[in-house]
């Protein structure tokens, strides 16, 4: 009979992750706010059927939390929080230590106990960089400025976060034994730390080659799991945190080679038991107590949104960040994320937090992710207003004209630096990369420090009198405005802009643009011109071929006159029957594998144009379609397309 309730429990756990997951994906949130409703779902607390044994998953989720901290350590990368600078490796430091002190100060104020304010303010500290990488993703400005800014401060915060977990249950004890307590964390964390950084540099690597020769990915597997929940075991028996002896273990072996393939394989284990972890605390949430103490759910609430974004603000503008991109940093960090709830559960079990301030925490992190994934989008209106930055000290006022302006200078804005300076074409650089700009203004290239999306910083750096625009920024919105501002200073300036996706071609265009780079067709037309060279084809036909390829590419629509190849490129214009292409995706259809041409733009019977549509278009009855390709595969399409699904 128990081991039958046993199994309920295990497939209501498992259902209330997968509806939950279903849930965050309808959202757009990351999977683990779902898998916490989902556990709100099956709690003993809420309607409907109920997990009789939540104590028993919360051992399970222990395994979760020693994975997910296991993977972070594996995962983490020195390199990125070095190539910020300050604004993570100080900023992240400071911001924690203002949003503890503000948090502890109101809570004084109102006469909570000192240690229950100071463990609020800690648990909170943390903002999610799954969250964060999520909007930033959606937004297309993961490697944009102010992306790489919050990824670097979010993986600063997971570091100060292991600190944290060691200090958060000295918290409970009294003040007399807290320095003692305090220290004796710290000596037993060297006593971990000091032999593991003597495995990781000659014993873990080794033993990992040996496993690795072996060919067997399942003891591959069996010792870093190993690894991971031993060291997580001695940390808990020298009184420290699971998760603590979980991130140095991944420490020790992200020092390896085989960091990848020991992500590859224990990232499904860790969702499984992350999603047990996560369920496991929204079974623990009680709705009831929550809407008992409103005001201290919206004080929480409020602490997460109003008082991070705030500090952080505050924070950013000490690093002479400009306004509009400390806000944009601080929308995208007023939250707290998976960590929160992981030191949520150490300071309840330690004592320093009380049930209802627990219970607000969790309700307080699930409310504040579920506004910022909203308040992204507003915050992006921003950009069309920046804030001018001021220039560098000792900066020129105006460039001489007769220059090219680079605006972004990442890896594409560099190596277009790079050829101008060998052929001696003077060029000024927009950037908003403090180390990019002292490094340039140190060899003698003019940098102007600013948002390119800004006209004031554009004619600072002389756009009006430019003889060339090239704007390489990886995000596309201030891609857009860059090119906009350009053409508003200045009408003639040829502009090319770099463009990620084929769809974001046109709204370039009408922006002003001259010249639409795209990476994936410029590296498909090399791909080719390699590919063909190597197999023979003579020169002059693989440029026709290719020239052909480019003109309709850009030209959907047109028709060029044969040519002597053989190999003519032609376009058709077909309309989309009841049959095969009907109501399916061009993913699903998949219409280049099966007929070899390209879909340059669909003509929609309502009037709508898709030009360059990408995978997710959907084609559908009456839809006139624009095709490119060889004749026999411009009539297999059209052959198809009369074919019934």
């Amino acid at each position: 009979m128990i081991e039958t309730a046993f199994f309920r429990d295990v497939a209501l756990v498992v259902l209330a992750a997968l509806a939950g997951g279903a849930i965050a994906t309808w959202l757009r949130q990351p999977l683990f706010v779902g898998y916490v409703i989902g556990g709100l779902l099956v709690n003993p607390f809420t309607p409907g059927p109920t997990v009789q044994d939540v104590a028993t998953f919360q051992q399970f989720a222990q395994i979760g939390v020693i994975l997910l901290m296991f993977s972070i350590g594996v995962e983490l990368e020195l390199r990125d929080l070095v190539r910020t600078g300050p604004p993570a490796l100080v900023g992240a430091p400071v911001m924690a230590a203002l949003t503890i002190g503000t948090t502890t100060a109101v809570g004084t104020a109102l006469r909570w106990p000192l240690e229950q304010a100071a463990a609020v303010g800690i648990v909170i500290a943390n903002s999610s960089s799954m969250v964060a990488a999520k909007l930033l993703l959606e937004h297309g400005e993961l490697h944009a400025p102010h992306g790489h800014v919050v990824l670097s401060t979010t993986l600063m915060e997971d570091l100060l976060t292991v600190v944290l977990i060691v200090v958060l249950p000295v918290l409970a004890l009294g003040e007399a034994a807290r320095v003692t307590a305090a220290g004796g964390a710290i000596l037993r964390a060297a006593v971990i730390l000091v032999p593991f950084l003597f495995l990781a540099s000659r014993v873990i690597p080794p033993i990992l080659t040996r496993v690795a020769s072996r060919k067997n990915t399942e003891l591959f597997v069996i010792v870093a799991i190993a690894i991971a929940v031993g060291t997580a075991a001695l940390s808990s028996s020298l009184g420290l945190s699971l998760a603590l002896g979980a991130f140095l273990a991944g420490i020790v072996i992200s020092e390896s080679e085989f960091t990848h393939e020991i992500l590859t394989r224990i990232l499904p284990m860790r969702d499984l038991f992350g999603a047990l972890f996560f369920v496991s605390v929204g079974a623990l949430i009680r709705p009831a107590d929550v809407l008992a103490t409103p005001s201290l759910l919206v004080l929480i609430t409020g602490l997460i949104l109003v008082g991070k974004f705030l500090l952080r603000i505050v924070t950013l503008r000490l690093f002479r960040f400009p306004l509009n991109m400390a806000a944009l940093v601080s929308v995208h960090l007023a939250q707290t994320g998976e960590f929160t709830f992981v030191m949520a559960q150490v300071g309840l079990v330690a004592g320093v937090l009380s049930q209802p301030l627990y219970q607000a925490i969790l309700t307080a992190s699930l409310v504040s992710i579920l506004i910022i994934s909203f308040l992204s989008d507003l915050a992006h209106r921003w950009i069309e207003y920046p804030t001018p930055a001021a220039p560098p000290p000792g900066e020129a006022p105006e460039a001489g004209g007769g220059h090219v302006l680079i605006c972004g200078f990442g890896r594409v804005g560099g190596t277009v630096g790079e050829a101008l300076e060998a052929f001696g074409l003077p060029f000024t650089v927009v950037d908003l990369d403090f180390a990019v700009g002292r490094a340039l203004r140190a060899r003698g290239i003019r940098c102007v420090y600013g948002d390119a999306a800004s006209e004031p910083v554009l004619r600072q750096a002389g756009a009006s009198s430019a003889r060339l625009a090239v704007v390489a920024i990886a995000d596309f919105e201030r891609t857009r405005l860059t090119v906009r501002r350009l053409r508003e200073i200045n009408a003639t300036l040829p502009i090319l802009a770099r463009s990620t996706h084929t769809e974001q071609r046109a709204p370039l265009l009408e922006a002003g643009a001259t010249e639409v780079i795209q990476p994936e067709f410029e590296a498909a037309q090399t791909l080719i011109r390699h590919s063909l060279q190597r197999l023979d084809v003579p020169f002059s036909e693989i440029r026709t071929y290719m020239l052909q390829q480019r003109r309709l590419e850009f030209s959907p629509g047109d028709f060029l006159p044969q040519l002597t190849t053989g190999h003519t490129l032609h376009t058709a214009v077909v309309r989309i029957a009841p049959g095969a292409w009907a109501d399916v995706s061009l993913r699903r259809a998949r219409v280049r594998e099966r007929t070899g041409v390209s879909v340059l733009a669909i003509h929609r019977a309502d009037g709508a144009q898709l030009v360059t549509p990408g995978p997710d278009a959907v084609l559908r009855p009456g839809d006139e379609v624009v095709i490119m390709g060889l004749p026999e595969q411009l009539a297999l399409f059209e052959r198809l397309n009369q074919e019934q699904a």
